[in-house]
This record gives C-alpha cells, structure tokens and sequence, in this order.
C-alpha cells in the first residue's frame, strides 16, 4: 500500500524471479515448504502501521484486566486443562482483515485472536529472502523496532530461559509432517531446540524424557506447538505423555492460553476496531440478516464447523443448551488493497507478540501476511490462483 514500492517491485517481478526465490526458500535447509508462499510481501506505510498498533492497545487493555481470567475461566473444556497454568501467555497473535469503512478509509478488524505461537522462526527467514531476491526499501522492516538479528536473540531468550537447548523440545504431532514443518526446521537451527513427536516422549514419574543420539535427554522445558483439536482426532497415537498430567517442566507457551485467548474472548472486546460479535446465549432472538453473519463453533479450531452462509436452519440444529457454546460474529468486507500485475488482491495480518516475564505487557515483533483472490482467507478459496499465499508485511519506519 506504499505505491512507489509497490510500483519498482512489479516493475522488476518475473515468474523466473518468483521460481528463483521459491528454489532458495526450499534449499536453503533442504527441507521443502509445503504451503504457498505468495509472489509477493506486502508494503505498508506508517499511518495504516498506527491504526493496527492502536487497534493492538485496544484489544490488549482486556487481556489486562484483573478479571480476566475469571471471565475466560469458561473457554477451557475441563477435559483438556493442564496444570500449571501461568500469570500471562508468552505468545499473542491478533489477525486483521484489511477493510473499507463508510467513509471510504482503510481499517484493520479484527478476525481472530490466539494465546499461542505461529511461525515466529519462519517469518524471519521469509522477510530476509523476500529482501534478498526483491526489491524492499530500506526503511522498511518486518520486526518491530529490532532488527533481525536482534530479533532472533529475542526468541532464542525466550524460547530456551536459560536452559542448555538439549533440554528444550519443540513439542508437536509427527512435527515433519505438519504443514508448518519448515518453521519447525528455521526455529531448530535459530535455538537448537529440537521438534519431537509428542508420541516419543518417555516418562518417568513426573520428568519427562525424549531420545537423542540413542540416550534419554530430560526435558526441561516445552515450546507447545500441539493443537488439543488434532490431538482428539488422532485415536491412533500411543503416549506415555498425556498434556493434561502434571510433569516437570517449564512451558514455553502453556496449553490453556490457547483457549483463554481465542474466539471465545472476542465477544467481550468493544472496540471500533473489533466487529460484533456475541455468544448465541446472549441473543433473545437472532438477527433478521444472518447472511451478514458467520457462526462459529467455540471450541473448535483451523476452521472446523464454522458456517459463513449461515440460516436459521442452521441455528435450528443448534439445541437450546448448547448456545453458550457458538458466536455470531459479524462478516467484514475484506479490501482488494495489494496490486499484482493482473488485478487486486486481499489481504489479512497477523501480528505475533512476545509476552516476557517481568514484563506489564506483549511486545509486538513481527508479523504474518496472507494474501487471497477468494471469497476468504485460506488455501481452499484460493487453489490455482497467483499472487495468493503466506507472506510478510515490511512496515514503513518512523
């Protein structure tokens, strides 16, 4: 949306370039990125940049309230709560839908919202070849205020506290098949943490231990990367571990911020900068235009059951009991904002925080970008289209 950087990096893109950069993004660690990456970032400058910071403060007042977590303690099934539970989650990512409003000026609006880490490895690597095989301004950057380098002894200290990296697992479901795989790869070589497979974790008592090099290493510490939803469906895994068990170990993200800041919390956010948004049980009766609704199941995640063309027969199916457990939420009208040579696209940022200890607030340090020709966000309304994908946002600097 910075129209002279937008203007040089068409004016120098080649589907021979975008091949180039694709081929440094896969060989880089030998290990192949199984998701689109879009032709390009996205360039925004400093007056959208403070709209999405000031929308960032809004919603993060809540996250401060005294009585949060009393008003949150419903979001966590009982089934699926671990103990140990800390004062703050170490991991925010806020996503924003780039919109119009009314009088015609661009604004960010909230879509969802998430206590837990996104592709914090990744992210960095993809602004460095994006810069490498492009051209980005200089006053441009993905990380807030550090720089890349600063930025990866930030997630170093964070993500290992002090302990020997041997100590520190990246906890996943088979890690090496995810989609996410590759951040998996660039958070290993940036800390030494390595990916493990929840299914190979041993236990003894309360300590917990993974294989490597054929000897038992205790784990210290647990960077979470398992979504409870893919953990349900996998009747398959045999586990000596079960989440919710008491062990010792320090969380590097701990589980129950992953339903504490969700969907769930949107509903009691109010701000322009959030759309309506209520929990079913708070309805005496439903809204007369609920096509300009999405329904949302609370306690399921990825976009699983959620109904963007919604009825009142699908609300009928709901039973009357069961309404504390979904949201309306209001749709916006995303904004074609990004020029690709063939048209405008859409796009949605997320801006991932860290939440150190000792500190009163989440510090903003970089971000994600997806872009999208579809009706929505995500790979199935977007399947053989271009200029569609994961990316990054390079802000202009103050």
């Amino acid at each position: 949306m910075i129209t002279e950087a937008r203007k040089r990096y068409n004016e120098f893109f080649t589907e021979e370039k975008y091949q180039q950069f694709l081929q440094a993004l896969n060989n880089h660690y030998k290990s192949p990125v199984n998701f689109r990456v879009a032709e390009t970032p996205v360039f925004i400058g400093r007056s959208f940049k403070h709209k999405l910071i000031e929308a960032s403060d809004e919603i993060i007042a809540f996250l401060l309230r005294d009585d949060f977590k009393k008003l949150t303690e419903r979001s966590i099934p009982e089934k699926l709560r671990v103990p140990g539970e800390d004062n703050h989650p170490l991991f925010l990512a806020l996503d924003f839908a780039v919109v119009k409003n009314i009088e015609g000026e661009l604004m960010p609006q909230l879509i969802e919202m998430q206590g837990f880490p996104s592709l914090f490895g990744w992210q960095d690597f993809l602004s460095n070849q994006y810069r490498t095989h492009f051209p980005v301004p200089d006053n441009l950057h993905p990380h807030f205020d550090l720089s890349s380098e600063a930025y990866r002894t930030l997630l170093r200290r964070v993500l290992l506290n002090g302990h020997d990296p041997e100590n520190v697992i990246l906890l996943e479901i088979e890690p090496y098949k995810q989609n996410t795989s590759i951040d998996f790869v660039v958070t290993r070589e940036y800390t030494g943490i390595e990916p493990v497979h929840i299914g190979d974790l041993k236990r003894a008592g309360k300590k917990l231990f993974y294989i490597r090099n054929g000897k038992d290493i205790p784990v210290e510490r647990i960077y979470n990367r398992v979504i409870f939803d893919e953990l349900s469906n996998r009747r398959d895994l045999q586990l000596e571990f079960n989440l919710t068990e008491p062990v010792a170990v320090e969380w590097a993200g701990h589980p129950n911020w992953f339903f504490r800041i969700s969907k769930y919390t949107m509903p009691f956010i109010r701000s322009r900068y959030v759309p309506e948004c209520r929990f079913l049980s708070d309805y005496t009766s439903f809204p007369d235009d609920l096509q300009h609704y999405v329904l949302k199941p609370l306690f399921s995640f990825s976009g699983t059951g959620i109904k963007f063309h919604l009825t009142r027969d699908d609300l009928k199916e709901i039973p009357p009991a069961e309404y504390g457990n979904f949201l309306l939420q209001r749709k916006v009208n995303y904004e074609p904002v990004i020029q690709a040579p063939d048209g405008l696209v859409k796009t949605e940022i997320r801006l991932l925080f860290i939440w150190e200890n000792g500190q009163s607030r989440p510090r903003l340090v970089t971000n994600l970008a997806r872009l999208s020709r579809g009706e929505m966000i995500g790979v199935k309304f977007n399947k053989n289209k271009t200029w569609v994908g994961g990316s990054v946002v390079f802000f202009e600097e103050d």
